[in-house]
C-alpha cells in the first residue's frame, strides 16, 4: 500500500498483517480512480477541507487526502490494531499536526462538542452489516456534517443501501467487487 497522489504520492503505507484482522484497506487502485473522480468531476473538494474518516482502518483514504490538498483529518476507528496502524503510518508521513485519532464507535459518534464539522466525509465499513448507514446517521444526528458534506460510502457491489434521510445519492459507480456511492449532505445541519 502506497499514498498514490499528491505531495507523498509514493509514500509507503503500513498494512494488516494478511490473515489477521477485520481491517479491509481500499485498494490503492481504487482510491487513485475515486481521488482522480472527485478531483475531476466534483470540483477538487478537498483543497483545505476537514476531513472526517469513518472506520478509519489504516488511514489511507484520510491520509490520502492529506497528501492531496486537504487541511486536517480525523480518523474514527474503535480497533486497537487499525489505531496502531494510523498512528504508525500518521507518525511515518509527518502527519501528526494535521490530524487526529478518534477512538470511538462510528455508529455511535454522539455529539460533535467543539470541534468544528466536516466538508468531507469517507466511510469504508465492514460490509454487508449496515453499519455505513447507521455511521452517517450518527454523524449527521452528531452535527458532525458541514451543510452540504461531500460523502464517499464504501459496500460490497451486491448490497442494497438504504440512505438515511438527509442525504442525496449523487452517483454510483462499481470498482470490481466493490461499489461506492457519493453523496451530498443536506443544506441544513441537520435533517
Amino acid at each position: 500500500m502506497r499514498i498514490v497522489g499528491g505531495r507523498l504520492r509514493g509514500r509507503a503505507l503500513a498494512g494488516p498483517k494478511p490473515g489477521i484482522g477485520s481491517i479491509r484497506p481500499t485498494s490503492d487502485r481504487l482510491r487513485e480512480s475515486l481521488f482522480n473522480v472527485l478531483a475531476h468531476a466534483y470540483d477538487d473538494p478537498l483543497d483545505g477541507a476537514r476531513v472526517l474518516d469513518l472506520f478509519a482502518g489504516t488511514g489511507a483514504m484520510a491520509f490520502e487526502a492529506l497528501s492531496r490538498g486537504a487541511g486536517f483529518a480525523l480518523l474514527v476507528d474503535d480497533g486497537t490494531e487499525a489505531r496502531g496502524l494510523i498512528r504508525e503510518n500518521q507518525t511515518a508521513l509527518g502527519l501528526a499536526g494535521h490530524s487526529r485519532i478518534f477512538r470511538r464507535d462510528a455508529t455511535k459518534l454522539g455529539a460533535i462538542g467543539p470541534m468544528a464539522p466536516f466538508g468531507v466525509v469517507f466511510c469504508d465499513p465492514p460490509y454487508r452489516r449496515g453499519l455505513g448507514e447507521t455511521a452517517l446517521l450518527s454523524a449527521r444526528d452528531g452535527g458532525w456534517l458541514e451543510p452540504g458534506a461531500l460523502v464517499v460510502l464504501e459496500e460490497a457491489g451486491d448490497v442494497e443501501i438504504a440512505l438515511p434521510a438527509g442525504f442525496q445519492t449523487l452517483e454510483r459507480r462499481t470498482y470490481g467487487e466493490t461499489q461506492v456511492i457519493l453523496l451530498r449532505a443536506a443544506e441544513t445541519a441537520r435533517s
